[in-house]
């Protein structure tokens, strides 16, 4: 093998191996509060990690945009009722490039007094709270939920990543029954972190937010909600925590690039620096 071929092959190997997540490496910059059942308990907190996911909330404009962030908040300009609907959830795949699954049945956007939440179960209405008025989100028949992201506007043909994540949940009463996870392109775990309870027994609300420090992609994210589905009674005392979420707030999402597209610029620029060579050496 010729020295110019090699340095070409050294520098698409090494394209393509940036273009993979970090698996061992992975460093997160950590945003986490459990409050009361007021907004203003923990509005420090994601405000703080708004202003780090960067400005301006690029809101339903189409990508790719190089900054700003995303947010969900559930609420439909105001909606009151409860929109039930099927998984895979697409409702914000196009305009805000979130696409969300989960093993259960389907989703709940709902108000806190909507017979689709209160006929699961009566008490639910006084179990959860809201950050943002008036609904919150919730899978039906499991307690995960599955985001993956691709360019907004692009109705999801175009797979994305993000650099951070954060949600705001409500009713977290036990110290390890709620977590987010984020995974790589490659689908390998990079972070994984539990939401802190809530100080206060109903109604809470807890946020955990992380951004990337060293360059990792997150394109998934698994938010488990509680030790179990909807259905029964909170019961953190018997180890039966029932948790909802409200707003999910996300850096802007950015195209993966492909990693035959890493190769081919790579191998063209090993080829340019080969060349340079070979002219220097003939001269």
């Amino acid at each position: 093998m010729t020295g110019r071929f090699r340095s070409a092959v050294f520098v698409a190997w090494a394209a393509y191996a940036l273009a993979l997540p970090d698996t061992s490496e992975a460093g997160f910059v950590v945003f986490s509060a459990g409050g009361d059942n007021t907004t203003a308990s923990i509005q420090g907190t994601v405000d703080t990690f708004r202003t780090a996911l960067g400005n301006p909330n690029n809101a339903n404009t189409p990508g790719p945009l190089g900054t700003g962030r995303r947010e969900i908040n559930w609420d439909g300009g105001g909606a009151t009722t409860a929109s039930p609907v099927g998984t895979p959830f697409a409702g914000f795949q196009n305009i805000r490039g979130a696409l969300f699954t989960t093993p259960g049945t389907g989703f709940l956007q709902t108000p806190l007094n909507a017979v689709e939440l209160t006929g699961i179960n009566p008490t639910y209405s006084g179990t959860f709270g809201f950050f943002s008025s008036q609904r919150i989100f919730t899978p039906l028949n499991s307690n995960v939920t599955d985001v993956t992201f691709s360019v907004p506007g692009t109705g999801g043909a175009t797979p994305a990543t993000v650099s951070g994540f954060g949600a705001v949940f409500t009713d977290v009463d036990l110290p390890s029954s709620t977590s987010l996870e984020f995974f790589g392109v490659n689908g390998a775990s990079l972070f994984s972190m539990n939401v802190l309870p809530g100080s206060v027994s109903d109604a809470s609300l807890s946020f955990l937010g992380a951004i990337a420090n060293a360059g990792e992609l997150i394109s998934r994210v698994r938010i488990t909600t509680g030790t179990t589905a909807l259905g029964p009674n909170d019961n953190p005392s018997g180890g039966t925590d029932v948790v909802a979420v409200d707003d999910l707030l996300y850096s802007e999402p950015q195209a993966v690039p492909e990693p035959s597209s890493w190769i081919l610029i790579a191998l063209g620029l090993g080829t340019v620096i080969g060349f340079g060579r070979f002219r220097r050496t003939q001269a």
